[in-house]
């Protein structure tokens, strides 16, 4: 007697089902010894909502005094050069001074920047 499995089901993903935004993503802790489950289960948020906001923000500060950090990037050397001044004249910590780097400073940048931290700000008030 011949048996035959059935074969498993390929899922087909979508580009929008793998692109989870990190704020969606939760964290649930259970205590499985625990006598009473449903107190010990807890749900947080992901707290690279909260990063991302911050390094939000500071962006979109530095993009009002926008041409004082084109000169700033323009007279700095090097990479860690720039970020250090960056973080002394702007007060912007280090993950808001990297990132300012890496984007281009336009307005359709800031833009989407400003309409994003707006949709973070948003879902953490909920």
């Amino acid at each position: 007697m011949t048996m035959t499995y059935a074969q498993p089901l390929t899922r087909r993903y979508t580009r929008a089902r793998l692109a989870v935004p990190a704020l969606w993503r939760q964290v649930i802790r259970t205590g499985d010894n625990a006598p009473d489950r449903a107190e010990r289960t807890t749900a947080e948020p992901d707290r690279s909502a909260h990063t991302q906001l911050e390094i939000y923000d500071g962006v979109l500060a530095a993009f009002e005094r926008r041409d004082e950090v084109a000169a700033v990037l323009r007279t700095s050397g090097d990479r860690a050069t720039a970020v250090r001044r960056l973080r002394e004249e702007f007060t912007l910590s280090h993950l808001q001074a990297t990132a300012l780097i890496d984007l281009p400073l336009t307005t359709e940048c800031r833009d989407r920047i400003a309409h994003r931290a707006e949709e973070l700000r948003t879902a953490l008030a909920r």
